[in-house]
């Protein structure tokens, strides 16, 4: 049962309130599979997101319970020979690339050659991934000649960790290929947001008929994106002659949503529509946000008032969405479930469609990021 809004306002908070809700998320979800809710043993996006989470904590606290809560899914979903449960490569669903992104502290941990072997295997799928004219990567197989901002988190980390660590530079070029590319199509120069999705084909309902985007900005699907920008930059040399596009796209990002902060410090659902009919202060898109500024600044990519955004995002997430528990563990509300377009029933990217999709407690999508986000801020 909730008791009351925690109020904290310090920045000293943040790693405790890291501590707080990874610890009340595996008292939620006993095991990773479970994390947003899941009931069955998955090879999810949102597993990768909490599993990624939880590493982090590893790294910051020392904890090994949070290791172990990672290790346990990786050693249950791969099998002895690579092989990953559940997954079908002939689906290119670039969701299923974002789990991957564990498998690389599991492999360094161990040295289990299963790690790596699953890892080649999703790094394979991109060898036939169907794309755009220009080479981006369809969302899924089902989705035709569609980019969606959502993919970029999905997938291009993924590459360029991969090309960082085992020497194949390729890899890195075709991240930074694909983070350019979605900015092309979808970045709106009057807002300085960015359109959910561009269909190259226009065949989409949702599809504007000239341009091919989607007609609303999504705040997750922003989120999604500005995180695989500091992200790649993990692995994007320092040197490299791209480098210097992924940041031209990450001041752009930080400084269109910096103008749809709210006075409370978060982001609304659809971003530019704040304060109408429906709309509501969004969980996902203000935890991912918060750990963009932060990390982006930590990292020298922006300047401090970006910082402050971030705090100021932290300090209104406590204010506005983070309940406390008769138990003593911490809830995050607000959270949209889940959003996508096209599909059965179709789902045709129109305000009234976001706006009334389901909204639940502690989404992984949102307590992935928060928990991250309070890492940065930490720091």
């Amino acid at each position: 049962m909730v008791m009351a809004l925690v109020a904290m306002t310090s920045c000293s908070q943040a790693p405790r309130m890291s501590v707080r809700m990874a610890d009340s998320e595996m008292a939620r979800f006993p095991q990773l599979y479970q994390f947003d809710h899941g009931k069955r043993l998955y090879f999810g996006y949102t597993q990768g997101l909490g599993g990624l989470a939880f590493i982090k904590m590893w790294k910051a606290t020392g904890n090994s319970a949070y290791y172990d809560y990672v290790y346990q899914w990786g050693d249950t979903i791969i099998g002895e020979d690579g092989s990953i449960h559940l997954y079908k490569m002939k689906d290119y669903n670039l969701d299923f690339i974002n789990a991957g992104k564990v498998l690389f502290t599991l492999y360094e941990e161990t040295g289990e050659p299963r790690f790596r072997m699953a890892m080649d295997t999703l790094l394979r799928q991109f060898e036939k991934h169907p794309r755009t004219a220009d080479g981006g990567f369809w969302h899924k197989n089902i989705y035709t000649h569609q980019m969606w901002l959502d993919g970029l988190y999905m997938a291009s980390p993924f590459m360029s960790e991969y090309g960082a660590r085992f020497d194949q530079p390729q890899w890195i070029e075709e991240a930074i290929h694909q983070l350019v590319t979605v900015d092309i199509h979808t970045y709106d120069t009057v807002s300085g947001l960015f359109y959910h999705a561009w269909d190259e084909s226009r065949s989409q309902q949702w599809a504007d008929s000239i341009t091919g985007r989607s007609p609303n900005f999504w705040g997750r699907s922003i989120g999604w994106y500005a995180m695989a920008l500091v992200d790649n930059l993990d692995f994007i040399p320092e040197d490299h002659p791209r480098r210097v596009e992924v940041l031209d796209i990450v001041q752009r990002l930080a400084d269109g949503m910096l103008t749809y902060q709210d006075e409370d410090g978060l982001w609304w659902q659809v971003v530019d529509k704040a304060g109408e009919e429906g709309n509501y202060q969004e969980a996902s898109v203000s935890s991912m946000m918060m750990y963009f500024y932060a990390k982006a600044y930590n990292k020298g990519y922006l300047s401090k008032m970006y910082q402050d955004a971030a705090q100021k995002a932290f300090d209104g997430i406590q204010k506005r969405l983070i309940l406390e528990n008769e138990d003593g563990s911490v809830s995050l509300t607000n959270c949209c479930a889940v959003a996508g377009l096209g599909g059965k029933p179709y789902r045709d990217g129109s305000y009234e469609y976001y706006v009334n999709e389901r909204k639940r407690d502690n989404d992984g999508k949102s307590t992935g990021p928060f928990i991250m986000g309070c890492l940065e801020l930490g720091k």
